[in-house]
């Protein structure tokens, strides 16, 4: 392989330019080609977003000097194009969820581990130093035996009837949407921090606007541009505006999550506290810089984001000194250079420090059970 890693980039949505930024701030990687829907498209969003080389997916794929493909489209699309990816020999790092359905997961895992090749599902809310750190801390006993977690995971950019997204739509986002979007990241983190598994679930969701206005004309999502009434046209939602499931877990502790995207005010606020029989801790993304430790017998503590406070594990993911803050692009930025680091070897470690396909598949796993259990109003074992 070059010393200089090629990278493609499939899908210019939200996401796809958020995985180009980061990747630009990693040295000796190269994002080489765009890849969309057609090639009139492909050329405009490359020339915008100043990527050399465009191109359709199937020509991408032919393409022998690219070494890893990232994979930011639609939810319906991860499937196919992972699988495609792979086997075209090429490294792939692909958006949450790994696919819309736990057979589609499992057969990725299967033609990942049978090819050697590094795989990576982005979920980079891991990658904030401060979930880091509470892993760590758990690991050394400083939080104790897990009691009880708390999580919620909240956001407002759903709110009117006139917000809508492709993300509304089962047949491009699969049967759960603030579960599988949000959630998946909410419930990989509790599992990540906590070092538990989710044995059961209980679940009840509520579809706030059962009607919404879907615009005419294309916009982009986050971008918050006004239509008038004749511009839309006013379609069924069958997918959860918001969700609250209890888990359970393999220690026999409990807890709870809360996901909603119509909770005015909150743009984009993931909230885990975890209770344990030494300490707590609480992270909140948007204040992602500080980590709260309660404490019973004495004065709580405020850990702010710092190379020489948090835990040596963890400095790796901090770049910048205490009181320079860093926050949700930095988190694809730690998560690539674990990725890349594992791609210059040419091979998957046998035990990545990243979130994997498999992590993907079990995010999937819980979702759909999850799914279930609003179906049935019932505990439903993972």
């Amino acid at each position: 392989m070059s010393q200089t890693i090629k990278a493609a980039i499939v899908g210019t949505g939200f996401i796809g330019p958020a995985h180009l930024e980061a990747l630009r701030r990693i040295p000796n990687v190269e994002v080489v080609a765009l890849v969309e829907l057609n090639q009139a498209l492909a050329d405009e969003k490359a020339k915008q977003l100043g990527i050399p080389r465009a191109y359709v997916f199937a020509d991408m794929l032919n393409q022998s000097d690219i070494d890893v493909v990232h994979i930011c489209t639609p939810n319906f699309l991860h499937y196919s194009q992972a699988k495609a990816v792979l086997e075209a020999k090429k490294h792939v790092i692909c958006e949450k969820p790994l696919a819309i359905s736990l057979e589609e997961a499992e057969d990725l895992v299967k033609i990942a581990k049978s090819s050697g090749l590094v795989n990576a599902v982005h979920f980079n809310l891991r990658y904030y130093p401060m979930v880091r750190q509470m892993r760590v801390m758990r690991e050394k006993g400083e939080l104790g035996e897990v009691y009880s977690i708390m999580g919620s995971y909240l956001q407002d950019w759903l709110f009117l009837q006139t917000d809508y997204n492709w993300r509304l739509e089962p047949d491009k986002s699969g049967d759960s949407r603030a579960i599988a979007d949000i959630g998946s990241h909410l419930l990989d983190i509790t599992e990540y921090v906590t070092g538990l598994k989710i044995t059961q679930v209980m679940a009840d969701f509520s579809t706030v606007h059962k009607t919404r206005l879907k615009p005419l004309k294309a916009i982009e999502t986050y971008s918050g541009k006004m239509l008038t009434e004749a511009d839309y046209q006013e379609v069924p939602i069958n997918t959860e505006d918001h969700a609250t499931v209890l888990l359970r877990f393999d220690n026999g502790s409990k807890g709870s999550i809360t996901v909603s995207q119509v909770n005015a005010g909150r743009k984009n606020r993931l909230n885990i506290e975890i209770a344990g029989s030494v300490s707590a801790f609480e992270f909140n993304s948007e204040r992602p810089n500080e980590l709260w430790i309660g404490k019973r017998e004495k004065a709580n503590e405020q850990l702010m984001k710092d190379p020489s406070l948090v835990h040596r594990e963890v400095s790796t993911l901090v770049s910048f000194p205490g009181g320079h803050n860093e926050g949700f692009p930095d988190t694809s930025k730690q998560l690539f250079k674990e990725v890349y680091a594992a791609i210059t070897t040419g091979k998957q470690p046998e035990h990545p420090s990243y979130p994997t396909f498999a992590d993907g598949w079990r995010e999937l796993l819980i979702g759909e059970r999850i799914v279930e259990s609003n179906k049935k109003q019932a505990w439903v074992n993972i």
